[in-house]
């Protein structure tokens, strides 16, 4: 397990593994539903993949895309690989949202909308509620 998993709570904040990736509910909620997708192989630039992660990022971002659409109904998604802190090939998921949403009686701003996800603003959840998100998005 490399670095960046386990920072992002791998096992315990994981919704589905791949061959090569494994997608992990984000801890900090910048909008409803952001995951990391965080590549098992030993490389820090994207450069650096094998053929076989390039060729299985497509079904991981399928799969990504499909389950946050069903439960979330997101109406863009963006992607960022930041890997400034943390140096494994990893990209931050971001649903984004015109309108807050509601999940378990709390709401979720897009504090970003329309522009860039507003990484500084976050919206507040605890261990438990993260993992009724995570539970909610396994059993899609």
């Amino acid at each position: 397990m490399n670095a960046t998993l386990q920072k992002f709570g791998d096992p315990e904040t994981r919704v589905k593994m791949f061959e090569q990736w494994v997608v992990l509910l984000r801890p900090q909620q910048v909008t409803l539903g952001s995951l990391v997708i965080v590549c098992k192989e030993e490389a820090t630039a994207f450069s650096e993949l094998s053929s076989e992660a390039f060729l299985e990022l497509r079904d991981v971002t399928r799969y990504v895309e499909g389950v946050l659409a069903r439960v979330f109904s997101f109406e863009k998604i963006n992607y960022l690989m930041l890997m400034m802190v943390d140096p494994d090939v990893h990209f931050h998921v971001f649903p984004r949202y015109s309108e807050p949403r509601i999940f378990a009686e709390q709401e979720f701003v897009d504090a970003g909308w329309p522009g860039p996800p507003n990484l500084k603003q976050v919206n507040t959840t605890s261990l438990e509620f993260n993992q009724m998100i995570l539970s909610h998005l396994k059993s899609q």
